[in-house]
């Protein structure tokens, strides 16, 4: 018999004291307990007969889940009930869902990118700790409120119902038959019954990113397993077509989440946020200048893929915790020991090597003065930011050869250890690699630099000396 809930009535210790939603799945209260001062909120099923089973098996999923995650782009877990009285406890969000911005579509282009890393940050937190969320939508995304001084609020990733967690059983695969997921946002491979994929989430991701940007959902609103699955054949309008004003470099990003083929996706969430924030480093293919759609010969492509789809378009995925990376080669132009410059590069090449989807980005430190007012230009005028990134390309001529992406940034900055730090920090970058210059004078310099940078970068470094 269903349970009929009231204000005060006590479950599992907790108070409930308001009733929040009412959903598809169960309700949310807030609630309260007596040793937790934090606010609180409590997810309850629906436990009526002939109720899709699909309900307590997320409620199973989610409580094995929840403990597990860490961090804040997900709710602090609290607690979880039993068989006998399903429930899930956790961190009460002070923020807005995605779901109330969408009157306000479509949203300026910056506003779409910047709220699109964001999420992608938070996807690349849970990626790393073995979680896919295969149900990313605006309902399950929420900004935190900005704190005292803040610029904007950190996303949260809610329902994690159907998500998997690749050391855990898949009770929804296991238990339940066919696709699993929002029709809006399912991506291709789910479709097919594959839900180890992380390049799934980013899929989503690109719907949402369309949506936004656009105010049309790129596949409509499918409401049949036979109308999700037209998107394995059929690609959705350019979202230029739908805004001529869209810069190339937004639709190659959202035309590069929205590929079939996962492995033509971006690889990795950090990946795709770099791009977003960095539009002027975006490599623009035919992706970026289409305007219309693919017509008889995409749509026998498609179908073709679709045929032969456990191969073409749903391949064993690169496992979670092997996600492609973004190495950093710190790149001193003032060096002149030809035998380091070629053992850094050497480096370089051997470590991209064993990690061919991996970004390399070579970056170099233009320090700024702490007291004395910068020069911008050279005696002949010309912008020194500028001809530092020249003399950096030219420095990483020879790793052209790299099947991996080449990008190149000067950082403005007083302290060059903190810069590269924080550039790790800010792009989830999984290597840095620093070269230690042979010179005595020098060395007590840059030998700080480089000890600061392997005590405090939040990733693996590597010194190489000649």
């Amino acid at each position: 018999m269903a349970r009929q809930l009231a204000p005060g009535d006590v479950i599992g210790g907790f108070r409930l004291e308001q009733k929040f939603h009412h959903g598809g799945l169960g309700t949310l209260w807030k609630v309260s307990r007596a040793d937790i001062a934090a606010p609180l909120v409590m997810k309850l099923p629906f436990l009526l007969p002939g109720e899709d089973p699909l309900t307590i098996v997320s409620y199973e999923t989610e409580q094995m889940i929840m403990p597990r995650l860490s961090g804040s782009h997900v709710p602090a877990f609290v607690a979880a009930g039993d068989f006998d009285g399903p429930y899930v406890v956790m961190e009460l969000i002070a923020g807005r869902s995605l779901l109330d911005r969408l009157p306000e579509l479509p949203l300026p282009v910056g506003e779409v990118a910047d709220l699109g890393a964001r999420i992608a940050d938070a996807l690349e937190d849970i990626h790393r700790q073995r979680v896919i969320h295969l149900d990313l939508k605006p309902s399950n995304i929420m900004i935190r409120d900005a704190g005292e001084g803040g610029d904007g609020g950190e996303v949260v990733l809610l329902d994690f119902g159907l998500a998997r967690h690749l050391d855990l059983p898949d009770l929804p695969g296991e238990e339940l038959e066919g696709p699993i997921g929002t029709g809006v946002y399912i991506a291709p491979e789910q479709l097919l019954d594959v839900r180890n994929d992380r390049r799934s989430d980013l899929f989503a991701l690109g719907v949402l990113l369309y949506f936004f940007a656009t105010g049309k959902r790129p596949f409509g609103e499918p409401r049949t397993v036979g109308q999700w699955r037209k998107r394995l054949t059929r690609a959705p309008l350019p979202p230029r077509r739908l805004r001529p004003d869209l810069p190339p470099w937004f639709q190659e990003i959202i035309l590069h989440c929205l590929e079939v083929d996962p492995r033509q996706r971006y690889q990795a969430a950090s990946h795709l946020a770099f791009d977003l924030r960095h539009p002027e480093l975006v490599r623009l293919s035919a992706r970026a200048e289409r305007t219309a759609g693919g017509g008889m010969f995409a749509a026998l492509s498609g179908w073709l893929r679709q045929v032969h789809a456990r191969v073409a378009i749903a391949p064993e995925p690169i496992a979670v915790g092997e996600a492609a990376s973004i190495i950093v080669a710190a790149v001193d132009l003032g060096e002149e020991d030809a035998a380091l410059i070629q053992a850094l590069l050497a480096t370089i090449e051997r470590l991209a090597a064993g990690e061919p989807g991996a970004r390399v980005a070579c970056v170099n430190v233009l320090k700024l003065a702490r007291v004395a007012l910068d020069q911008t230009e050279d005696e002949a005028g010309r912008n020194l930011h500028l001809l530092r990134l020249a003399e950096l390309k030219h420095w990483a001529a020879p790793l052209a050869r790299l099947p991996n992406q080449l990008t190149y940034h000067v950082i403005e900055a007083i302290d060059p250890a903190a810069a590269l730090i924080e550039f790790a920090r800010r792009n989830h970058v999984r290597h840095v690699i620093v070269g230690a210059r042979g010179s005595s004078k020098v060395r007590r310099y840059v030998g700080s630099v480089s000890a600061k940078v392997v005590a405090e970068a939040p990733c693996s470094v590597t010194v190489v000396r000649a």
